[in-house]
C-alpha cells in the first residue's frame, strides 16, 4: 500500500493512501469509488464512466459555497469525460479536471494543503 500525507493545514479529509482497488481516506478503506469535499469523505457507486453526468455526484458539487473545480480521478488510467459533463460543469461556473485516480488523490492533498475549496470524485483502480 501506498502511503501519502498532507502538504499544509487545511481541515477535512485526508487521503492516507491506496489499496489495491481504491483509497484510505481517514482511516476507511474505499473500495468502489470516493466522493470528497472539504467537509465529509463517502462511499461512491459510480455509474459506467461513460455515463457520469451531474446527477452522478449527488450532492457533491452542490456545497456552500461552490466549488472551484472537481477533480475527476478516472480510473487507473487518464480518460476524458463526455465534452456534455463538461458544459454542464462549466455552465455552473465549475471547472473539471480530470487525471488518473492516483493522480488526483495525491492533487487533493496537496490542492487542500493549500486551502483551495474543491471537490473530488475518485472512481477504482479496477
Amino acid at each position: 500500500m501506498v502511503t501519502l500525507s498532507r502538504e499544509g493545514e487545511a481541515p477535512g479529509p485526508v487521503i492516507t493512501g491506496f489499496t489495491a482497488h481504491g483509497f484510505r481516506c481517514d482511516g476507511e478503506e474505499y473500495r468502489d469509488g470516493l466522493l470528497l469535499t472539504p467537509e465529509w469523505a463517502r462511499a461512491w457507486h459510480a455509474p459506467d464512466f461513460d455515463d457520469l453526468d451531474t446527477a452522478s455526484f449527488g450532492d457533491l458539487i452542490a456545497i456552500d459555497p461552490r466549488p472551484e473545480f472537481l477533480l475527476l480521478g478516472t480510473g487507473g488510467v487518464l480518460r476524458r469525460p463526455a465534452a456534455r459533463l463538461v458544459a454542464t460543469l462549466e455552465a455552473s461556473e465549475i471547472g473539471i479536471e480530470p487525471m488518473d485516480s492516483r493522480a488526483a488523490a495525491r492533487s487533493w492533498g496537496m490542492l487542500r494543503g493549500e486551502g483551495r475549496w474543491i471537490v473530488a470524485a475518485l472512481l477504482p483502480f479496477d
